[in-house]
This record gives C-alpha cells, sequence and structure tokens, in this order.
C-alpha cells in the first residue's frame, strides 16, 4: 500500500522540486530610494509620450531634438495641438517635435516663402475640398508636397502642387503631351487630388493611412497591412519606409506652424504676400499661339502668361491644340474686346521660317582614273578630321584636366569619350581613350592643285586621234629610229600616245608599251600624291590603292610587280611617270627588245623555270595565293611546302613554283 502511494505521489514531488529554483531566480526591484522591494511588489513603467523614445535603441535626431527642447516649449507645443479644431486626429511626439523646430528654427526661411504663396492656393483648395466634403485640414498636403510651388517636380518624376506621377495622373484624367501637362494646373490638378483623397478614404476610412497611402500608395499600405496584421498609421509605424514614416509628422508639423506662424515671429513687413488675381479666358483652338508676341500685344511681362497658365511647356500652342481655355489677365480684358478676335489670333500666329533647301547627295561612283572624282575624294578628306586612339592609364594624382592638357584636347570631350560624370575624381590604374587628330600631310595642298590642273579643258578631235595613231606605231617599232618630229610629239602628249595600239612586227615590243601604258595612263588622276611610301608590317597592295584611291593594277604597273605580295620595307611609287619619263621608258623598252639576241627554243624538259616565292601577308590563305599564280592549285602548294593543314601565318615564305 505504501509503494503504491509513493509510486502515484513520485512525480508530483519532482515538479515541485525542479519548480522552485525558477522562482527563486526573480530578482528583487529597487524601488526610487534604491532599497530592495518586496517580491510581491511589481514597478510598472508607463509609456513615455513619445514611442521612439521608448525604444533601447541609440540615441536618434527625433529623441536628440525632444531631448534638447525645453519642456516648457514642448508642453506649449503639445497643448497647442491637441487644441487644433480639425476634424483629423494628430499625435504629438518627438517626431512631430523635430519638424516644429526646423520649420520654426532651422529654416525659417523656407517656411516664409510658403507663407507668400499661403493666401494665393488656400482659398482654391478649401473650394474643392468643400465640393469633395473633405477635411480642411487637407489643404496642409500640398505645402508638405510641394512647397505651394505649382512648378515643382521631384526626383523621381513626380509634378506640380500635389505631384501626382505620370501614370497616376492619366489616371485621374489630367492631360500630358508634348505642350501641356495639366498635372501643373492648379484648379484641375487640385479636383484630381480631391477625388484621389475620396478614394483612398473609401478604401482605408482612417486619415493618416490615408495620408501614407498619398505617398506611399494604396496597393503598398494595404499588403503592408496584410503582412503585419496592423490596422492604424502608428502600429504600423516601425514596418513603413523612412519617407512614409515621417510624412504624417510633418504634415502635422507644417499645419501647427502655419497656424500659429505669427506667434513663433515668422511674419514680418518684408515678405511679398500673393493673392489672387482677376483673370479672364480665352478660348483657343485649331490655331497656333505664340505666346510672346500675345504679351508684348497687351504689354505685358513675358513670363505673365506662362505664371498664370504654369501648365504650358514651350512659348506657343501648335495647331493641333482644341478647346484650350487660356487664362489671361484681366487687366486686358477691355482691349481684348475692342480688337477683331480672327485677326489677332492670325497676328499672334506662330511663323515658322522656312525649311532648308535639301542639297541633292551625289551617288560617288568608283572612278580611280577621273580626275574630278580624285580631286573630289582629296576634298572630303581634307574637311573631315582623322583621329588617332589612344589609351591611356590614368597616374596617381592625376584629373581629368591634367589629361586634356597632355593630349591638348578638353576635358569635356575626355568625359564624353570616357562617359566620366562631373566632378568624379580619377581612380590610379584607370583606362581612358583619348582620340588626337592626325597631322595633315604636307603635300595636301599642292596635290589640290596640281589635279585641279590636269583636269582636260576640251575633248580630242578624230584629226588629232590619228596622228597620235601614227606616232604610237613609229614608237613602238623594234628598231630604235625616231624623226624630230616623232619625238616632239612623244614628249608634248604621251598620255594620247600611249593610248594606242603597237604594230604587230615585234610582240615583245608591244607588251613592253602595253605594260608602260598602263602605268602612264592614269597620271592626271593621281598626280600630287607622296611619290614613294615605304611598305609597313601588315601593309598589302588592296588597302594601299584604297587609301589613295587608285587601282591594284595601277600600282602593279607602276612599281613593276608581277605579284600583289609586298614585303615591310618595299619601296612603292604612288605617281605615275612624268611625259618625259614616259617617253623615255618607251624608247628604253623598244631599244632592249631590239638588242636581245633570238634565244633557241627549247624543250620544257631541259629549260627549268625559276623557282617563284610568295610572302604571305594578313588575311592571305591557301586558296587565294593559289588564285594569283596561273596554273597552281592549293594541293601543289601543300606539297610543295610540306604543309599538313591550309593554315599559313603573315611573313611565311611560301613556293609557289618549283
Amino acid at each position: 500500500m505504501k509503494k503504491s502511494l509513493l509510486r502515484v505521489a513520485a512525480p508530483f514531488l519532482l515538479l515541485a522540486f525542479t519548480a522552485r529554483p525558477s522562482a527563486a531566480q526573480v530578482q528583487p526591484e529597487l524601488n526610487p530610494n534604491g532599497t530592495r522591494t518586496d517580491d510581491t511588489t511589481r514597478v510598472q513603467l508607463t509609456a513615455p509620450l513619445d514611442s521612439l523614445v521608448a525604444e533601447p535603441a541609440a540615441v536618434d535626431s527625433a529623441r536628440l531634438v525632444w531631448l534638447q527642447t525645453p519642456p516648457e516649449l514642448r508642453d506649449l507645443v503639445g497643448d497647442r495641438i491637441s487644441c487644433l479644431d480639425t476634424d483629423m486626429p494628430h499625435v504629438f511626439n518627438g517626431t512631430v517635435m523635430s519638424f516644429v523646430n526646423y520649420f520654426t528654427l532651422r529654416n525659417r526661411s523656407y517656411t516664409q516663402r510658403i507663407l507668400e504663396r499661403q493666401n494665393l492656393y488656400f482659398p482654391l483648395f478649401e473650394k474643392y475640398l468643400a465640393k469633395y466634403k473633405l477635411p480642411q485640414d487637407l489643404k496642409y498636403l500640398a505645402v508638405v508636397e510641394s512647397a505651394l510651388l505649382p512648378t515643382a517636380r521631384s526626383r523621381v518624376g513626380a509634378v506640380g502642387l500635389w505631384q501626382f506621377m505620370g501614370p497616376t495622373g492619366r489616371d485621374m484624367r489630367l492631360v500630358q503631351n508634348e505642350y501641356i501637362d495639366e498635372r501643373m494646373n492648379p484648379e484641375k490638378s487640385t479636383e484630381a487630388a480631391c477625388r484621389y483623397l475620396r478614394d483612398l478614404y473609401r478604401m482605408f476610412g482612417d486619415w493618416e493611412l490615408v495620408m501614407a497611402a498619398y505617398n506611399w500608395g494604396g496597393g503598398n499600405v494595404q499588403r503592408a497591412m496584410k503582412r503585419t496584421g496592423k490596422r492604424t498609421f502608428w502600429d504600423m509605424y516601425p514596418h513603413l519606409p523612412k519617407e512614409t514614416r515621417n510624412y504624417v509628422p510633418t504634415f502635422t508639423a507644417a499645419m501647427y506652424t502655419l497656424q500659429y506662424a505669427k506667434e513663433h515671429g515668422l511674419h514680418n513687413d518684408s515678405l511679398r504676400y500673393q493673392y489672387a488675381e482677376a483673370t479672364d479666358t480665352l478660348m483657343i483652338s485649331g490655331r497656333s499661339l505664340d505666346l510672346r508676341k500675345f504679351s508684348a500685344q497687351f504689354g505685358l511681362d513675358s513670363a505673365a502668361i506662362s505664371r498664370h497658365n504654369p501648365e504650358i511647356r514651350k512659348s506657343f500652342l501648335p495647331e493641333t491644340i482644341r478647346n484650350y481655355k487660356l487664362t489671361v489677365p484681366a487687366c486686358v480684358r477691355t482691349e481684348l474686346a475692342a480688337v477683331d478676335r480672327n485677326t489677332l489670333l492670325d497676328f499672334c500666329k506662330v511663323v515658322a521660317p522656312p525649311p532648308h533647301p535639301i542639297t541633292p547627295l551625289v551617288p560617288a561612283l568608283p572612278a580611280a582614273d577621273s580626275a574630278a572624282a580624285a580631286l573630289a575624294a582629296t576634298e572630303k578628306a581634307a574637311a573631315k578630321p582623322e583621329y588617332r586612339r589612344i589609351r591611356h592609364s590614368v597616374r596617381r594624382g592625376e584629373s581629368v584636366a591634367d589629361v586634356a592638357a597632355r593630349y591638348e584636347v578638353s576635358p569635356a570631350q575626355v568625359r564624353r569619350w570616357n562617359k566620366l560624370r562631373q566632378g568624379k575624381a580619377l581612380v590610379p590604374r584607370q583606362q581612358l581613350v583619348v582620340f588626337v587628330p592626325l597631322e595633315a600631310p604636307a603635300t595636301a595642298a599642292p596635290a589640290v592643285a596640281a589635279r585641279k590642273a590636269t583636269v582636260p579643258a576640251k575633248l580630242p578631235v578624230p584629226a588629232e586621234k590619228a596622228a597620235e595613231k601614227e606616232t604610237v606605231a613609229k614608237a613602238s617599232r623594234p628598231a630604235p629610229v625616231t624623226t624630230a618630229a616623232d619625238t616632239q610629239k612623244v614628249d608634248t602628249e604621251p598620255e594620247k600616245v600611249l593610248a594606242a595600239a603597237p604594230t604587230r612586227s615585234s610582240r615583245p615590243a608591244r607588251e613592253a608599251a602595253v605594260a608602260e601604258a598602263k602605268a602612264a595612263a592614269p597620271a592626271a588622276a593621281n598626280e600630287g600624291l607622296p611619290a614613294e611610301y615605304t611598305v609597313r608590317r601588315g601593309d598589302n597592295l588592296s588597302r594601299l590603292a584604297r587609301e589613295r584611291s587608285v587601282t591594284v593594277a595601277q600600282l602593279m604597273a607602276w612599281n613593276s610587280l608581277e605579284t600583289e605580295a609586298v614585303v615591310p620595307g618595299q619601296k612603292l611609287l604612288f605617281r605615275a611617270p612624268t611625259e618625259a619619263e614616259a617617253a623615255a621608258a618607251i624608247k628604253a623598252a623598244a631599244r632592249r627588245v631590239a638588242a636581245a639576241p633570238a634565244a633557241p627554243a627549247a624543250r620544257p624538259a631541259d629549260v627549268l623555270p625559276a623557282p617563284k616565292v610568295h610572302l604571305v601577308q594578313p588575311g592571305d590563305t591557301l586558296y587565294n595565293i593559289s588564285r594569283r599564280y596561273q596554273g597552281v592549285t592549293v594541293e601543289q602548294l601543300r606539297k610543295l611546302n610540306n604543309l599538313k593543314s591550309d593554315e599559313v601565318k603573315p611573313g611565311q615564305k611560301l613556293l609557289v613554283q618549283g
């Protein structure tokens, strides 16, 4: 029996034994005198007035202002706010007190600018608030939003007295286009704000939440309420963005400051108070209107029309505008009635300058042998500056101005080329791109003059052509027999002489004459170019010919090249021989062919052709090389050079004939 009772009572004894130490760990609290109180006595801490002060966080700005403010001033401001005759609840705490100090002490000039515009816009706000049966205190919302400036624009794109964003303004049927932005119209934006506030109150039913939603957005406030389960602004205070948390305290501080501005000494005789002026309207529809002409017609200030119509974004209204009510001062009502309306609008219409005639573009046809085309290409190249790109590594202590001075450019160009912001310091080893203009060649001007002189004045007649053919026939004969008359013709007109065909009597002489004719034919189109050029690494005839507006065939003829291959250090001539040089070349070629002994015909097996070597240029492939040499295939190039693949490198020498 005793064992059964002990077995039943054991759990209860164990529970009592474990519960006593936890109760003994409660430390007795201290009373204000410093002595310990009884365990049954508990000191209840009353929450202070400021919820921010109650937090055990570090001392923030609101708490610091609260602690620095004299208690008498805090009590006075708190009593005044509690006695405000308003339909909206207002809480006084440290955050509100910090904004009161901002409006009344730290930035008094900002508050005084608001007081100057208060009498101009508050009657308008009160009219529409009464129309939509909203609390009159909501007029102070525009003070928080825009400081009563109708053209205010925030960094995120909100515009106007009530700071409407673009999509919200369009939802409230405010016109926004290139010429008109009704978010800056005081009457239309105020009425749209009243409708928007009414819709928000129907959604939340609490004016503090309405103001938070006006700043943060209704959807964001609803999601925060759903996420936190809170239903009031001050319960949701820790979960709101910083700007929204300060929005309601700023509203309360602005309302208190403007109502008690006289008590804080904000009014004085130096303020320029603004009041509503009597105005009239002029309907504009389907007509353009130059606002500067309109103002000058009635002797108004150039800014008067813009002050009464802040929603107009330009200095004129286009013809496409329809049913726009232009607000004008009532002082011009008499003059406006005395002038015929159509005559006035015709006089003040926008007169655009006539459009400039479009210059026809001449098609750029490839004409390498034309003197006029070469002249146009030279003038175009001289008009368009060429630049060389340089990469600069920033050194320690260098600024944008130092880099610009080093390369003789402007700092604005350096910032634009590298997308640098104004005032941003450079970082050591930062890579910058600089474009330095290239110096124009010294022979550019004489080249233009020489090219202009080579344009023929008239076309040759058929009689002259017949004489030229006879002269060419005499010059191309194998025997170097030339009369004085023939020599004179060759020296004076080599271009026409070389254009004719040689006789059939000597094939080698005819081939030499044709080769020299190719070199001398385009002389008129290339006079004035640099006489000589040294080939650099990476150069090829195609690019050199394209840069100097000549053809590859001309370069090969002028320099007696059998292939298009060039090597670094090779000298190239970029002009045709002169008239005397051309005539002498023809005579020398004819003499060489005539004096050469006739070689006996040999069998192909007895005579071995001399091996030919090709120097690989950038961009060359085995296929391109095989096309340059007649009878050579890609397979033959592989066998001759023991290549295992088709890959070749610039500077590599290839046998093209074994």
